[in-house]
């Protein structure tokens, strides 16, 4: 019997939110790069790929840091096509970044159609304790809102709370992202548009 040899996929996602709340420092700690305390804005768009293993498949994962800046939408809406998923990020110590949260993936909507497997982030959990109630996202908030993203859409989803700067939830996110994309692939033919 021969062995089963992996099939080979190419992944593509985009990284969306507001500026500031740590999409670029998430993509950083996924790629295994030293996280960086000041913040410098992504000028349009930002890119890497990682190759990943898993039992399966051998995945090329294509990742686009999107800027978050309302100019830069006539950039971003290109990124959109093409995407196998979506990770949505707001801080958790920024309660306006959370309100914006349905606009991003009403931009989404409007450039993709349905959306395919989408995580949200409620990122920053570190700095949580630092600032007062009112500017600060709760875990439920956050849940709800996923909950009523899913419902509402039918889209595969996923809630989880991240730290960029300790790393937590961070790996597992994306190995769960990846794993839904996989599945999705599975059951669908791929999005059209340029992977890279």
């Amino acid at each position: 019997m021969k062995p089963r040899i992996p099939r080979m996929m190419t992944y593509k996602t985009v990284l969306i939110g507001d500026g500031a709340v740590g999409k670029t420092s998430i993509r950083r700690t996924y790629m295994g790069k030293e996280f960086m305390s000041s913040h410098l804005a992504t000028i349009g768009v930002d890119f890497a790929q990682k190759h990943i293993q898993t039992e399966d498949e051998t995945v090329r994962f294509i990742i686009w840091d999107l800027a978050g800046q309302p100019t830069f939408e006539r950039v971003r809406r290109h990124y959109y096509q093409g995407s196998h998923s979506l990770i949505l990020v707001y801080s958790v110590i920024d309660r306006e970044t959370f309100d914006n949260a349905s606009k991003w993936l009403v931009e989404a909507y409007k450039y993709m159609g349905q959306l395919p497997p989408t995580a949200i982030i409620g990122n920053k959990i570190d700095l949580r304790w630092e600032h007062p109630l009112e500017d600060v996202v709760s875990n439920k908030e956050g849940r709800e809102f996923a909950d009523y993203f899913i419902e509402k859409l039918k889209v595969d989803a996923i809630f989880r709370e991240t730290s960029a700067l300790t790393g937590e939830n961070t790996l597992d996110m994306f190995a769960e992202l990846i794993k839904m994309m996989s599945r999705n692939s599975a059951r669908t033919p791929p999005p059209a548009g340029p992977s890279v």
